[in-house]
């Protein structure tokens, strides 16, 4: 009899996605990516077609698999319009409401729901460290983190084991989903331009892609994990810090020792008209901590961002 563990990754066609598809099968995992478009190149996942709205016949894939882990939603890393706005929230409610009538409608759901979920939900308190404990921000990413968080508990089952991974900001390789945003900011700082932003002192949170793997790997194969998790290196930075460790590694201006320093307003208009993104995720920041991870005896592999950008970079 097989013991083969099946996972389905809804919104897996991404950077985060992509990476999480590659190292689940490297661990003899069966994986399944519900996308709204197949994957650029081959990939160890099975594609199934969905339209992270409604439900079809991509539901089931769901009947009989171990864990379901929802990271649907448009991203953030954009100019906050109205639309935007709009199609950020509705995207990661929808999807996950459309998840939960899915469940239902299987005879065997999956077990485990492990639900993506921000760090960014405590706002951007300047000198706390927030865990789980911690109190929520305000503002628009606290909000949409709280709609997505709360429509997981109105639909997830009464009988799965839910998982909700309030992440930080994720660094890792470039792959076929995506690059994310680590490599703009590598850009910057060969550029010359990785220097102070703002007052330098606002919390920069990550976690390298391994390890968040390693933690969603842990909430499909241990019954013992539910509730919430904060899931981010315990050794978060300033936005100073950050920049120090990126440029030694990014070459470039950078690695000379060019640092030219933005004030706010160099930032909104760079970012506004060059970047296309939104000045706020520069501007702003977090310190999280991971403290059940850690009090449940997690270990991560890069605890250090040196040692995360190193791994990274090498060969680069």
């Amino acid at each position: 009899m097989s013991t083969q563990r099946r996972v389905v990754i809804a919104g897996g066609s991404g950077f985060i996605g992509t990476s999480l598809a590659q190292q689940l099968g490297s661990l003899g995992m069966q994986v399944s990516v519900l996308s709204r478009s197949a994957p650029k190149t081959d990939s160890p996942a099975t594609f199934v077609r969905w339209d992270a709205r409604r439900t079809g016949a991509w539901v089931e894939c769901l009947d009989g698999a171990d864990a379901i882990v929802n990271l649907a939603g448009r991203s953030v890393d954009c100019i906050k319009t109205p639309d935007h706005r709009d199609q950020i929230i509705r995207s990661r409610v929808e999807s996950t409401r459309a998840i939960g009538v899915a469940c239902r409608l299987v005879p065997r759901p999956p077990s485990a729901w492990i639900q993506m979920s921000t760090a960014h939900i405590y706002g951007d308190p300047p000198d706390e460290r927030c865990d789980e404990t911690s109190a929520l921000g305000l503002g628009l990413a606290p909000d949409v983190a709280r709609a997505w968080e709360t429509e997981f508990a109105s639909s997830v089952l009464p009988n799965q084991r839910g998982i909700v991974l309030r992440t930080s900001f994720v660094v890792g390789r470039p792959n076929p989903g995506g690059a994310g945003a680590l490599n703009k900011l590598a850009l910057l700082a060969r550029l010359g331009l990785g220097g102070r932003v703002g007052t330098g002192r606002q919390g920069i949170s990550w976690i390298h892609e391994h390890d968040l793997g390693r933690v969603i790997e842990r909430g499909v194969v241990d019954d013992a994990m539910q509730g919430t998790y904060v899931v981010s290196s315990p050794a978060p930075l300033s936005q100073v810090e950050f920049m120090r460790c990126l440029r030694r590694v990014a070459g470039g201006l950078g690695s000379m020792g060019v640092a030219i320093p933005s004030a706010p307003w160099m930032v909104r208009l760079g970012a506004t008209l060059a970047l296309r993104t939104d000045p706020e995720l520069a501007l702003y920041g977090r310190y999280v901590v991971p403290a059940r991870l850690m009090s449940e005896g997690f270990e991560f592999r890069f605890g250090s961002l040196d040692a995360a950008l190193a791994e990274i970079f090498a060969g680069r």
